[in-house]
């Protein structure tokens, strides 16, 4: 008979994933004991008293820095994670955030939100005010990327597509990554060499993991 494992889940999974184990080898759930594995996202689980039962924890996410890698290391315990299994969706926030700064589109909304008056006071309102919130266009500008892991490469196609310059910095690159990085984007040779060149900057690089964890 096969063995059933018990895995335990310190926040909300997303049913997706957890339907891949299925329920006749796994008991999945929020107050297991004794768990074979740990699931989690973002809980911080570095002074968390882990039961030595646990032979596995995966990280729902990118980054292992709320995981005590290096205490279970020494326990023989791996610790996995889901390395780009976001990036797309960051990538669409990292574009939507400059449109929305670019455009100056919080600041209209509240413009707009407070016209009040009947169709000639708005359409007066309208005509002195709007020019106010013109902004600039992304096209030609220049956008600096520090890290170029699978997020930031999906950052740079998604500007290039764009019409924008990229300049990016990543003195950790992999080969692969740099295999997937767009051909146009240009070599940064330090930080400060970046800014000088952008327009916009977003960082997409590992969390601080405190010392000893």
């Amino acid at each position: 008979m096969a063995k059933t494992f018990k895995i335990l889940t310190l926040n909300k999974i997303s049913t997706v994933g957890l339907n891949r184990l299925p329920a006749a080898n796994y008991i999945v759930g929020s107050d297991i004991t004794e768990p074979d594995a740990i699931l989690v996202r973002s809980q911080n689980m570095l002074e968390m008293d882990i039961p030595a039962s646990v032979k596995a924890i995966a990280r729902a996410g990118a980054g292992t820095n709320n995981v005590p890698v290096k205490k279970m290391n020494l326990r023989g315990v791996p610790v996995f994670n889901a390395a780009g299994a976001n990036a797309n969706a960051v990538k669409e926030l990292v574009i939507a955030g400059m449109l929305l700064a670019s455009r100056n589109m919080i600041a209209a909304l509240h413009f707009t939100a407070n016209l009040k008056g009947d169709d000639a006071t708005l359409h007066k309102l309208v005509e002195d005010g709007k020019k106010h919130y013109a902004g600039i266009e992304l096209r030609g500008r220049t956008l600096g990327i520090i890290g170029l892991g699978a997020i930031g490469r999906l950052v740079a196609d998604a500007a290039i597509g764009l019409g924008m310059q990229v300049v990016g910095y990543d003195p950790d690159i992999t080969v692969e990554g740099a295999w997937g990085l767009p051909s146009q984007v240009k070599k940064a040779h330090s930080i400060e060499d970046l800014l000088k060149q952008s327009d916009f900057v977003t960082l997409h690089i590992p969390c601080w993991t405190p010392h000893g964890a």
